[in-house]
């Protein structure tokens, strides 16, 4: 018998790879995957941090203008970037419950809010701070944190929306409504320093200065982002978790996982 054809052994793999795909697409088969993996990410995260504050305070060099004033960037820029990340990941969680109505998507999106809420939050205070020393003043309306300030907003109204609304599947969908118009927010807030000729510091990982940073600066700003994203999905992990222990309650895989517990 003449061997399979290379191309149609790939398509007959298709439908096993979907399978493996859309086989934690349900809550009940992620709730334990979501275990597992979260405390890695959380370890990730942690050590990230430790070894990226460590270049950032102790390694690189000081600011020529600024001096050692600039170091909280290290700090504040990484939770900006995470800030509009995770906004634009929640707002494709919120187009995937518009689009395909899954339990799962909906819940993502809502576990994924609080932390962007607070990476938002942070960002403000670590930009206020830094613009004490070089501006002379705790806030300045300039467009890079006046958009940072109204990306908080827009994470308050998403949680504010799907708490006033009893049926989770219904503020699921208008959570997600109103996440998708937020969208426009990103683009605005990570190009308010070009667009309003903004007094904000650069980006320290610009496409055009990356190649003329210290390396220990390129290498712990990478950490901090990397430590931030780590620590994103860790947290959403275990939040989402919660979310599909209260939702899932009446279902009897949660009543035997809760049995386990006692």
């Amino acid at each position: 018998m003449a061997a399979t054809p290379r191309f149609l052994r790939g398509a007959a793999a298709m439908p096993l790879l979907r399978i493996r795909w859309f086989k934690y697409a349900a809550p009940r088969t992620f709730f334990p995957l979501a275990g597992k993996l979260a405390p890695w990410f959380a370890a990730v995260a942690a050590v990230s941090c430790v070894i990226g504050l460590y270049l950032s305070l102790f390694v690189a060099p000081a600011d020529a203008r600024q001096g050692d004033a600039y170091r909280i960037i290290f700090v504040h820029e990484p939770l900006a970037w995470m800030a509009l990340f995770i906004y634009a990941v929640m707002a494709f969680w919120g187009a995937m419950v518009l689009v395909f109505d899954t339990r799962l998507s909906g819940m993502m999106a809502t576990a994924l809010a609080p932390t962007g809420a607070l990476f938002a939050f942070l960002a403000l205070w670590t930009g206020a701070l830094w613009g004490k020393p070089i501006w002379g003043t705790w806030w300045a309306w300039e467009a890079r944190l006046t958009a940072e300030m109204l990306l908080l907003l827009l994470y308050v109204a998403f949680a504010a929306l799907h708490a006033a609304i009893d049926n989770p599947r219904l503020a699921d969908r208008a959570a997600a409504v109103l996440a998708l118009p937020g969208m426009m927010s990103v683009p605005i807030a990570y190009y308010a320093v070009q667009w309003g000729n903004s007094q904000a510091h650069t980006a320290p990982l610009g496409l055009d200065s990356v190649s003329s940073l210290p390396a220990a600066t390129l290498v712990s700003t990478v950490l901090m982002a990397f430590a931030c994203w780590m620590y994103s999905i860790a947290a959403s992990f275990w939040r989402v978790r919660s979310l599909i222990l209260e939702r899932e309650r009446t279902s009897d895989w949660v009543m035997r996982y809760v049995r386990t517990l006692r």
